[in-house]
């Protein structure tokens, strides 16, 4: 099923309203005279936390349904496993899937699972790291759920290698299959991988994919 396009008059009812609906990701295309400020983006974020909001680099709204157990589950014990290493490792910070990136074509993404460098976290201001983060990561995981649509998450995938990204992770649980994107290279297609390496962008992270599965 593609995303679902709907009207402002569609959001007016609130968050509980919107809430109820979801059944799959929703696109809410914006005329320019409403379209929101990165302020109010985050504000808009902050006061309906129940739901995962995005934003395309055209500025047009996407929400996200709430995910089911078994991919909140899976989603979990990947970042544990991002989490472990980064603590171990101390080169760089990780994220969870509630946080925000702005990134440089204007889109707001919020990968299920990212890391940033330490010196390229450290250049930013302590307000810059509390806000919507204004950099591409060096690494994202997506998570595919029963509700996306994998062309989808491809085209994300393409927008965080074009604006960046160092290594991007795509799975698709229900196929048992990853998508690993790179830097400048074509993307690599692994059927049923045991793991996942983090190979030279993250040193010594191996994502252990039974827990995934």
């Amino acid at each position: 099923m593609s995303d679902r396009v709907l009207g402002i008059s569609d959001i007016l009812g609130g968050g509980d309203v919107i809430e109820a609906q979801l059944m799959s990701p929703i696109t809410l295309e914006l005329d320019a005279e409403l379209k929101w400020t990165d302020r109010q983006f985050q504000q808009l974020c902050e006061t309906n936390r129940n739901l995962k909001f995005e934003r395309n680099a055209q500025g047009d709204l996407l929400i996200m349904p709430p995910t089911g157990g078994s991919t909140g589950n899976r989603n979990g014990r990947l970042n544990q496993q991002l989490f472990n290493w980064c603590d171990r490792d101390a080169s760089g910070v990780a994220f969870d899937s509630s946080t925000g990136f702005k990134l440089p074509n204007g889109a707001d993404r919020s990968p299920d699972a990212a890391w940033v460098t330490n010196d390229r976290w450290n250049a930013l201001s302590l307000e810059q790291q509390d806000k919507f983060i204004p950099l591409c990561p060096d690494f994202v995981v997506e998570l595919m759920s029963p509700s996306d649509q994998r062309s989808n998450l491809q085209a994300k995938m393409q927008e965080y290698q074009e604006n960046g990204v160092r290594l991007g992770i795509l799975i698709d649980r229900s196929a048992k299959q990853v998508e690993i994107y790179r830097s400048g290279k074509d993307v690599e297609i692994c059927d049923r991988p045991e793991t996942i390496s983090g190979e030279e962008v993250l040193p010594g992270f191996v994502l252990q994919m039974s827990s995934i599965w």
